[in-house]
């Protein structure tokens, strides 16, 4: 197997747990080695007239339990180091609430921000034509991420159909709703986060009106998580966006917040409160800290300067592999990724089931379906926990090795165990 195409970063993840689970080698090539690898560049008239290429990835990684799923980013940061680990992520996380999905992840290097709308449609038209033969309902099925939103998903989902010429709409989710996408959808990453926390608390004894909670991120799982929790009574008293953050010990009025960015811009200048970076908001001293922005934001530099009692891992791998080992001495708990931010996935597959039938259900009927398949996920991790005597990421990626491998063994792909005498 050529080197380029194993995962190094899952290698670093899956070792936690290789020895507890005495993995054998082609058990630890299904984890680490994706199922495919799709590496394009592509054209695309800019408006000045100019043609631009951009480099484009998606990486199936496993689709043994299902068709895999996962969301395309645009980021000026996109490599395919990054769409790999991720890949892999999206298959645990999958696994961690129970759907009939794989993982896949895909992505493209831009900024965003330096495009207009006209060219952003036609980047994301170009990226779809690149990768159309290699989706479908049966398949793979993209979604939202990073800079990507239901306007994105609908131009996707409308050159795809054109490709075809046919309506599936159930090969892309995160759809607007008058395009088949499901209701709550907007939100479901936050609430499902909210869901999780809420069982956390109950365990914790954790009261709503005397936790404080810090939101790093206010694009959209960050403002509708603090929106959601200030809602539920909870205190959150800072929160920040790409640029700064603002804190308030007696707690922000998460409404007016919203309405002063929309207005201004910024979270920053919000009467009332005190300007602070996104450093300074990471270790403030708070119950609950709720990372919502990018990627390695808690690591081994700041890691022992982390006060929170709970982190709630809104955005994909916030905390780094040193910084949890960090975090697990200072007693910190930590609840993953792969749980915490699941929500989102959860009402998408909701949405592929809702496409499949041609049914659609309300908004209440969608909230109280993610609550179970949430709490349902909490209570199978705290099993595991016990059973293995861990902490939450060990038991979360053992709970979800063991399926994935299962999944394989009886497929065929795997050696059954042999059975001692």
């Amino acid at each position: 197997m050529e080197k380029d195409n194993v995962c190094i970063d899952c290698h670093n993840q899956v070792d936690k747990v290789a020895k507890i689970l005495k993995l054998g080698q082609a058990e630890l090539d299904i984890l680490t080695i994706p199922k495919r690898i799709l590496t394009f560049s592509y054209p695309v008239k800019l408006d000045s007239g100019e043609i631009r290429y951009f480099t484009g990835y998606r990486v199936q990684f496993n689709d043994a339990r299902g068709p895999t799923k996962g969301g395309i980013r645009f980021h000026p940061d996109v490599n395919l180091e990054e769409i790999k680990t991720l890949a892999f992520l999206m298959t645990l996380k999958c696994t961690v609430v129970n759907l009939p999905y794989g993982g896949a992840k895909g992505g493209v290097m831009i900024e965003p921000k330096r495009f207009s709308e006209a060219e952003i449609e036609r980047i994301s038209r170009g990226y779809i034509r690149e990768i159309k033969d290699f989706i479908g309902p049966d398949i793979d099925i993209p979604a939202p991420d990073v800079n990507t939103d239901s306007r994105i998903m609908a131009w996707m989902l409308d050159e795809y159909e054109k490709i075809k010429g046919r309506h599936v709409p159930g090969v892309i989710t995160g759809k607007p709703v008058a395009l088949h996408g499901s209701k709550a959808r907007e939100f479901s990453t936050s609430m499902g986060g909210a869901y999780v926390l809420g069982e956390m608390a109950g365990a914790l004894n954790l009261k709503p009106a005397k936790t404080s909670v810090a939101v790093q991120g206010f694009g959209n799982v960050g403002m509708n998580i603090a929106r959601i929790l200030h809602e539920w009574g909870y205190k959150v008293v800072a929160v920040s966006d790409s640029k700064n953050g603002i804190y308030n010990a007696n707690g922000l009025d998460i409404k007016d917040v919203i309405a002063h960015k929309e207005k201004t811009g910024q979270v920053a200048k919000f009467k009332g409160a005190k300007d602070i970076s996104n450093e300074e908001l990471l270790e403030l001293k708070t119950d609950v800290l709720v990372p919502a922005a990018l990627e390695n934001q808690i690591t081994k530099k700041n890691a022992n300067n982390i006060k929170a009692k709970l982190i709630l891992e809104m955005a994909n791998g916030p905390v780094t592999t040193e910084a949890d080992d960090i975090l697990l001495k200072k007693d910190i708990m930590v609840v993953p990724d792969i749980l915490a931010n699941a929500g989102g996935v959860v009402v998408s597959y909701f949405e592929w089931v809702q496409n499949s039938m041609n049914f659609y259900w309300s908004e209440n009927e969608v909230l109280d379906k993610l609550k179970t398949y949430m709490t349902n996920a909490v209570k199978d991790m705290s099993k595991v926990c016990g059973e293995f005597n861990c902490d939450m990421r060990k038991a979360l990626y053992i709970n979800s090795i063991r399926k994935i491998l299962e999944a394989e063994r009886l497929r065929g792909n795997l050696a059954q165990p042999v059975k001692s005498a």
